[in-house]
């Protein structure tokens, strides 16, 4: 049966390196999940969910961004912020969430800077449910 390789990487690690038999994956126009001997791919990736399956074991990590590129059954993520749902400390995302949740509302005049305070809000807001689904999971 045919696996694939995948990698993720941000600009400080690899987040996740390893064979696998899916993932799916938050592009900017929807979902798509990459099986083996899927077609040759490329897009870009938008803030939520990489769910990765090796039999029955699903893994999370959330995404913030970046680009993939699949071929050959080689699945290589490159994000700008990656964190598998086991490293995500709650509290910090909520206290994240909630300083994002302020300054969207004291920069409503600066376009460029309400986008990035909503794109900051949106990613801790995914960290949060993507954390939260893993406790779930895990019975914790």
């Amino acid at each position: 049966m045919s696996v694939i390789n995948l990698k993720i990487i941000t600009p400080e690690r690899i987040v996740f390196e390893g064979e696998i038999d899916q993932a799916t994956l938050p592009v900017s126009d929807g979902e798509v999940t990459i099986l083996p001997k899927h077609r040759s791919y490329i897009a870009s990736l938008k803030i939520g969910e990489i769910m990765i399956k090796k039999g029955s074991e699903e893994n999370s990590i959330a995404v913030a961004g970046g680009f993939l590129e699949f071929a050959d059954d080689k699945l290589v993520v490159l994000a700008d912020e990656a964190e598998r749902a086991e490293e995500i400390d709650i509290a910090k995302a909520e206290e994240a969430r909630a300083r994002a949740e302020d300054l969207k509302n004291r920069v409503l005049q600066d376009e460029t800077e309400y986008a990035r305070v909503v794109a900051a809000l949106e990613l801790e807001m995914s960290k949060i449910k993507i954390a939260k689904k893993y406790l779930t999971k895990r019975g914790l």
